[in-house]
Parts: C-alpha cells; structure tokens; sequence
C-alpha cells in the first residue's frame, strides 16, 4: 500500500511538473509574441517619425532604400545653428546601454535642435517602448557620433549650417 502511494505522489508530482512546464513555455510563447508584436510597432514608429532622416547614414537621400542592417547608427555630420553644433546620436548604441526606464527617461527630456524631442515626450509609454524594442532588437552597430560643440567652438568634421538667410536680392527684382 506505501507503495502505490509513493508512485501515486511521483505520478502527481510528474504531473504538476509538466503543467507547470506547459505553462512556462505558454508563457515564454505569450512574451515572444508580444515582442514580436512591439518590435514590429517599433519599426513602424521609427519609420513614421522619420527617425532615419538623420539617424541613419544616407536616410535622407535613399529613404527607404537604406537597408536596416544600417538603420540608426548615427552620422558624423552636424547641424550648426545658435544652439552651437549637434550629431545625430548612434541610437544602437545609446539604446543599447540603456534600461528600458533609462530609456523611458532619457526620451522625455529636452535635446538641442534639430531634433524633435517634443514629439519623442508626446509618445506614450508604450510607443517608447515598441521603439526601445525595435532598436535594441538591430543590435549594436557603428560607432559613436562626435560629442556636441558648444557655439563658436571648432568643429572639424562636416556640418549643415540651420541659420535663416534672405538673399541679398529683394524677390520683386529677380
């Protein structure tokens, strides 16, 4: 009798850990899903913001023609107004390094122009979030972009100067 009652325990035992195993793979099932699910939410923010148009080495000019292997990985050129001279930041790498409550922080503060930090803090938590998931899941790519130039100081790579201008020819006389 002792007997079948300790193969009765092992046989509930068994059973609860299978149950308990179906539920963790549920689970891990549940969770790849959802990620599956914010990283492509991601890819789509990103695209729709225009994240590319200076993050992404030639987003600009080529849009959607530039593969994503390369996508978010800074660039090396700056944009120079009264702010002094600002990069584009490797996100990759930013991202990268960051929690996800880093990341959910870092977002919502105010960056120098040009970048658009306005509507980065107008996003909501789960936007932030689907972004975070989508440029972690590219992985580490590049290298850093140069470090912020304070106005009047030397800046040695390339730069688009945002200063307004009129030519010196009123319109009328063109």
């Amino acid at each position: 009798m002792e007997s079948r009652n300790r193969w009765a325990a092992v046989a509930a035992m068994a059973l609860a850990t299978a149950a308990a195993g179906a539920s963790a793979a549920d689970a891990r099932h549940d969770s790849a899903r959802h990620d599956s699910t914010s990283i492509a939410r991601g890819r789509y923010l990103v695209t729709i913001s225009g994240c590319n148009d200076c993050h992404t080495p030639g987003g600009m000019e080529k849009g959607p023609a530039v593969p994503e292997a390369g996508w978010l990985t800074g660039l090396p050129v700056g944009f120079q107004g009264p702010w002094g001279t600002t990069y584009p930041s490797n996100l990759r790498l930013v991202l990268g390094s960051m929690t996800e409550a880093q990341w959910l922080h870092h977002a919502r503060q105010e960056r120098l122009p040009p970048m658009p930090w306005f509507n980065l803090r107008a996003m909501t938590d789960a936007d932030l979030k689907a972004i975070y998931a989508f440029v972690r899941s590219l992985g580490p790519a590049g290298v850093a972009t140069p470090a912020y130039v304070s106005p009047g100081g030397k800046v040695t790579t390339p730069y688009f100067v945002f200063v307004p201008r009129t030519d010196a020819q009123p319109l009328a006389s063109r």
